[in-house]
């Protein structure tokens, strides 16, 4: 099988002389910089090929990416080359049953590690891997039998707080223990037993564990060095500590450690992941070979000059020189308006416009935001227009869990005879609140404004603290909730509020969204990273969202949020909108002049102007 391997003839035609240099490093550490739409991908898979060609075998090779997505796309590029070596070699021999490089997650690595030794934690190889709800269920449990008071010691943020440790494998008998006091440790130790006791890992573990596992059974660590001779790594900017021992560990009885990754294009720190990795590569390595891939292949001139003079601000960075041989294009258009429902309105005419006068293909048209509360205005414009449009990642709003909450509440007091409205208050509210809306609802709601009833639902429920005990992303779903509150003020009357609530419903849920011709997509910028439209609209490019306020107390979250920026500007291949109301973006301004047509103040119904930009 090796020799049918190297027997492959690669070919280089398609990869530029730095792909090509990169592909063909002969072994040690390599480190590829790889800047936005510039092939790293092909890059990394063709370097895995290569090795395959130099009689690497196959199981010496292990490929981690971040996303089952990710590995999915290394994995069909890789088993169809393979596939075709095969055939080109006329041999009968099922490509089934041909060995093959490991390709996958971090995660997945580490499950298929600790299968095998999950007895040195006091697994059996039938252990059980709890998701996110699973632990969640666990750690409430244990903040209920130690008689905790739910509010300082909230389960998900224990949650959050188990996740770094384990993470940042932090020594909780140790210096790196501080801002972890004494309730903490005593929970963190009951949940870890918990997890044993219930022959479990949570998804941390299947990181943290296995680093564990090799400090501290060197036996263990040496059979899986001597087993695996090469491994490559996808999105390295985006490893957070235990990942970062983790490869460390498995590389370095034979330096043969090849990343990828840019990162300009760092924005998981929320996630604990640590770009300095990325950036003290080769001084982890000191005789690392370090390869800048710098032509981009998706963007016009324009695009790439722009998003490369905003990123450049950034303090923490490898400098590179990001280039295209495709033409300049358009201009970069800076749009102005007056609040997020005029700038949604405004997108949505524009979208179709050229959808109704252009040959776009499926897919074709990225509308990006920085948090999920701004995809209300959007939908609703979009629906308004009769555009068919798909949530990317994600719910549509009127589909989430607490604005249903809120709408429930106020169709019961609406309307006391709709029981499914009650039904809903009865089983997402405790008995306290819900007995107090059968009878006070009704009531309220001859009174009250949209804005008012909203308010008071969410206050005689504490709706906010309940979502904060019990959600991890509870400052999220605040947000969505006060963009409701938000769209609510617009309306004086109840019954007119809900029916326009009701009447984004039927295509709001229409399955021909999903439809392979839906040519319009709807996701956060984090969503989008790694995905590319033939035309981007950025809608809150404000100050307070990109930038988020939250972000303004560290200069670390400032560039964080520059670089969420550079990755939604280049997401775009042939046209970009960078639209904002209120305050404009800091980033807006850091855009240099000459790739710029900024239009302002324009008219809903001035159809020409749409047109003419």
């Amino acid at each position: 099988m090796r020799l049918l391997y190297s027997c492959f003839v690669m070919d280089f035609k398609n990869l530029n002389p730095q792909q090509k240099e990169a592909v063909e490093y002969a072994g040690g550490p390599l480190l590829i910089v790889a800047g936005a739409g510039a092939g790293k991908t092909k890059t990394l898979t063709s370097r895995l090929l290569n090795l395959l060609k130099n009689g690497a075998e196959p199981q010496s090779i292990i490929a981690i990416t971040f996303t089952n997505k990710a590995a999915d796309e290394m994995r069909s590029r890789v088993n169809l080359l393979i596939s075709e070596l095969v055939n080109w070699e006329n041999r009968k021999i099922q490509s089934t049953n041909q060995p093959t490089p490991f390709i996958g997650t971090f995660h997945s690595l580490g499950a298929k590690i600790l299968r095998k030794s999950g007895k040195f934690f006091g697994r059996t190889i039938g252990f059980t891997i709890f998701d996110s709800d699973d632990s969640l269920r666990v750690i409430k449990g244990i903040i209920k039998n130690f008689n905790l008071d739910s509010k300082k010691y909230s389960a998900p943020q224990m949650q959050r707080k188990f996740s770094a440790i384990k993470s940042e494998l932090v020594d909780l008998s140790g210096d790196s223990a501080d801002g972890y006091d004494t309730t903490i440790r005593t929970l963190f130790d009951e949940y870890e037993l918990a997890l044993k006791n219930n022959n479990a890992f949570d998804f941390d573990d299947l990181i943290e564990k296995v680093v564990r596992l090799f400090q501290e059974h060197e036996e263990v660590l040496k059979t899986y060095q001597k087993e695996i001779k090469h491994v490559l790594v996808d999105e390295y900017q985006d490893i957070n500590t235990a990942q970062y021992h983790f490869v460390r560990l498995l590389a370095q009885s034979h330096n043969n450690i090849s990343v990828v990754g840019d990162d300009q294009q760092s924005i998981y720190k929320f996630r604990f992941s640590d770009f300095r990795n990325f950036l003290n590569f080769d001084r982890d390595w000191p005789d690392a070979k370090v390869v800048l891939l710098e032509q981009n292949y998706r963007s016009t001139g324009n695009i790439i000059k722009a998003a490369s003079a905003v990123v450049a601000n950034n303090k923490y960075q490898r400098p590179k020189t990001l280039w295209t041989e495709n033409s300049d294009g358009e201009l970069i258009k800076v749009i102005e308006h007056e609040n997020s429902d005029l700038e949604a309105s405004y997108v949505a005419t524009l979208i179709n416009s050229k959808l109704n006068f252009s040959n776009n293909k499926p897919g074709s048209v990225g509308i990006l935001y920085r948090t999920n509360s701004q995809s209300r205005a959007i939908e609703q414009a979009l629906i308004e227009s009769e555009i068919k449009y798909r949530i990317f990642g994600g719910l549509r709003f009127y589909e989430r869990k607490e604005i249903k909450d809120i709408v429930a509440g106020l169709r019961y007091g609406l309307n006391p005879k709709d029981s499914v409205s009650l039904e809903r208050l009865e089983k997402n509210f405790n008995k306290k609140t819900y007995l107090e809306f059968k009878g006070s609802l009704p009531q309220k709601a001859e009174k009250f404004s949209p804005l008012e009833a909203i308010g008071y639902i969410v206050k005689t429920s504490d709706y906010f603290g309940y979502l904060e005990r019990n959600y991890l992303n509870f400052k999220e779903r605040r947000e969505n909730i006060e963009e409701l509150m938000d769209f609510a003020a617009r309306f004086k009357n109840l019954g007119d509020f809900l029916e326009r609530v009701s009447l984004l419903g039927p295509l709001d849920k229409n399955d021909l969204a999903q439809a392979a011709e839906v040519r319009v997509n709807l996701m956060t910028v984090h969503l989008a990273k790694g995905l590319e439209f033939d035309e981007v609209f950025v809608i809150g490019c404000n100050e307070g969202l990109l930038p988020h306020q939250m972000s303004y107390s560290s200069d670390d979250e400032i560039e964080e949020e520059r670089r969420l920026m550079y990755v939604a500007m280049t997401r775009a291949r042939n046209n970009l909108y960078l639209n904002f109301y209120n305050l404009p973006s800091r980033f807006l301004y850091e855009i240099p002049p000459q790739f710029v047509e900024f239009v302002g103040g324009q008219s809903l119904d001035d159809e020409e102007r749409y047109i003419e930009i």
